[in-house]
């Protein structure tokens, strides 16, 4: 239990940086089109199941090159 706490002040800024970018993902695939590859359920599937990488996967596979 006390290993818990000593490294939470660690996990701490990095949950707050992946629930930033997995909110930044939700609202680009909402709000665009297109996409380099699937669709929009595949990307919002990928981004709110596979949390930790999901958005960095659509931010370098799926977002789309003209925006």
């Amino acid at each position: 239990m006390n290993t818990i706490f000593e490294i939470l002040p660690l996990l701490v800024p990095v949950l707050l940086i992946d629930i930033a970018l997995a909110v930044a993902a939700v609202r680009h695939i909402l709000r665009h089109p297109r996409y380099r590859f699937g669709n929009k359920t595949m990307w919002l599937v990928i981004v709110v199941v596979l949390l930790l990488f999901g958005p960095i996967i659509y931010f370098v596979f799926g977002k789309g090159e003209n925006e």
